[in-house]
């Protein structure tokens, strides 16, 4: 009987034991907060939150139901450019410590330890292998010994990992590994013809983590502002993913995403039209097709989305659209207000830079509620072709073109094509004085 009741004392312990992942940021007062994310194929779910104290440290409670998978931690703002991943496998707590300098290492957690311990050994193998060929060295006795050591610590890691979560992400994380001596042309183009042939596109887990849009990116950038390249690379990617198109809508939107950022508008152009938008349609992705076609609308590279206005010439009314308009020379496009103060600051500089550029004609299109305003501060530059629309915000040109803010510049070329989008008054200076 006393076996019994020990028995129903120790139940709820073992049904309801809890984990936790906890940890510590340093410098202390750089961070304020934790954000833990559940990730998965479909999207990221909200889990919770914890603030920092006065030391960095931080714990967040897992439920006993808490899912398996791969956690994102967040501790600043933009959010994705601050954040790293921990696998929780259901079984143990995580304790960690993070560093600005240093990065992250882990205290608790065989899974997450024996990852970075993994990382970390695969990676100095390959500093050496890159020092090798680097140093041109000829001595074929101890670049073959380094592939040995590779391959080596790679099947062990592998066998150590078998029964892990994280063994798909060793697996797939393999590189091409030669059997014997290779000069440096050799194994450069094996080493990429070889790239993909470990890693699988169609798990979950992978597809949950930035390890393949990591590893995708380093394959595609691995040379850069060569748009040729980008594009071939990105070919051979679609290639790779073997028609799985979940992996293959992530993965590009990724880099759709990066070939934005790091402005190469013909290759994003490329992944949006020849890729994205017909794997959208075809498997009803609604919000990135909404999205994709809002950007190509006024995407760089794109002909600019066409518009009838009204100007006066010799104080004659004419009506017209942009696509008639200025057809033998560059336009600026303009959205300004003349309510807006950043306006009246940046157009006079405007006007004093197309002094220097007398071959581009300036459209400068107001977003206003009323004339009068608009009337008197026209008159300041009558070198500019001027229309406006009443509609102000309302404008259904806002949303075709993007704009959020005025003032918004666009260059076009004669056939309307969008040649650049400049941000702010020195970047136009900047394009039109190159």
């Amino acid at each position: 009987m006393k076996k019994i009741l020990l028995l129903c004392l120790l139940l709820p312990i073992v049904t309801f034991a809890q984990h936790s992942i906890q940890g510590q940021f340093t410098p202390a007062e750089s961070f304020s907060f934790v954000l833990l994310y559940h990730v998965t194929p479909s999207g990221t779910s909200y889990i919770e939150q914890a603030k920092t104290n006065t030391d960095g440290s931080w714990a967040i409670n897992l439920d006993a139901d808490s899912k398996i998978g791969i956690y994102k931690i967040v501790y600043a703002t933009p959010v994705e450019d601050n954040n790293f991943d921990v696998f929780y496998n259901g079984k143990e707590s995580i304790s960690l410590t993070f560093d600005l300098d240093a990065g992250l290492h882990i205290a608790i957690s065989e899974e997450n330890k024996l990852w970075l311990t993994y990382m970390d050994s695969i990676s100095k193998i390959n500093g050496l292998i890159s020092d090798y060929y680097m140093a041109q060295k000829t001595d074929e006795a101890e670049i073959t010994a380094i592939f040995k050591n590779l391959k080596n610590t790679q099947d062990s890691f592998e066998n150590e990992s078998a029964n892990m979560m994280i063994s798909p992400f060793v697996k797939s994380n393999r590189t091409y590994i030669p059997d014997a001596y290779e000069d440096v042309n050799t194994y450069s183009l094996n080493l990429k013809s070889h790239y993909f042939n470990y890693m699988d596109f169609d798990n979950p887990l992978l597809q949950s983590s930035d390890f393949l849009n990591e590893r995708v990116e380093a394959y595609v950038f691995a040379m850069p502002e060569d748009a040729n390249y980008y594009k071939m690379a990105i070919d051979d990617v679609v290639k790779a993913t073997n028609k799985n198109h979940e992996a293959q809508i992530m993965i590009l939107e990724n880099l759709w995403k990066s070939m934005i950022s790091k402005q190469q508008p013909e290759v994003a152009n490329y992944i949006s039209d020849a890729y994205l938008l017909p794997l959208a349609k075809t498997n009803n992705k609604t919000l990135l097709l909404e999205t994709l076609e809002d950007y190509n609308k006024s995407a760089i590279g794109k002909k600019a989305v066409n518009f009838e206005f009204t100007y006066l010439e010799n104080s004659k009314p004419i009506k017209t659209n942009l696509y008639n308009f200025n057809t033998t020379k560059t336009t600026l496009l303009i959205f300004w207000s003349s309510g807006c103060s950043h306006c009246l600051q940046e157009l006079p500089k405007v006007k004093v830079l197309m002094e220097k550029h007398p071959n581009i004609t300036v459209l400068a299109y107001g977003l206003e509620d009323g004339v009068r305003s608009w009337n008197q501060t026209i008159e300041q530059f009558p070198n500019f072709i001027h229309t406006y629309d009443l509609k102000k915000w309302e404008s259904p040109l806002i949303k075709t073109y993007g704009v959020s803010a005025t003032p918004s510049y666009f260059v076009l070329d004669s056939n309307k094509v969008i040649l650049a989008k400049p941000e702010h008054m020195e970047d136009l200076e900047t394009y039109f004085n190159k």
